[in-house]
């Protein structure tokens, strides 16, 4: 994510947009590369282990795919559940939020393999 000075043009405007338009909101939640596809994965598979994901996404690094659950656990999209044990267990899931896109990524899926 790009870093930018609190009252630069380029800040305020891109704050401006995701305030008052629900389609630049969505894309800055969802958007990118990665996230959508751990959405679609996590949506279709329900409980995935960090390892699991990193097989079902060809070509994503570590630390892409650590900085993408971060971000969409930040967000709210993604819950992150530790399982105290040796070795550490973690899983990833959905959450409630997470869930509620359901209808989009569906939606998205169909117009892609018509289109």
């Amino acid at each position: 994510m790009v870093k930018r000075k609190e009252n630069s043009t380029s800040s305020l405007n891109e704050n401006y947009w995701k305030e008052n338009c629900g389609i630049t909101r969505t894309l800055c939640l969802i958007g990118g590369h990665w996230k959508i596809n751990i959405l679609a994965f996590l949506l279709k598979e329900k409980i995935l282990r960090y390892h699991e994901l990193r097989k079902r996404l060809h070509g994503i690094s570590e630390r892409m795919l650590i900085a993408k659950l971060k971000e969409l656990e930040n967000d709210g999209l993604v819950t992150r559940t530790v399982y105290q044990q040796v070795p550490p267990k973690v899983e990833y899931s959905l959450s409630e939020l997470g869930s509620s896109l359901e209808s989009i990524i569906q939606l998205m899926d169909h117009w892609g393999e018509t289109h």
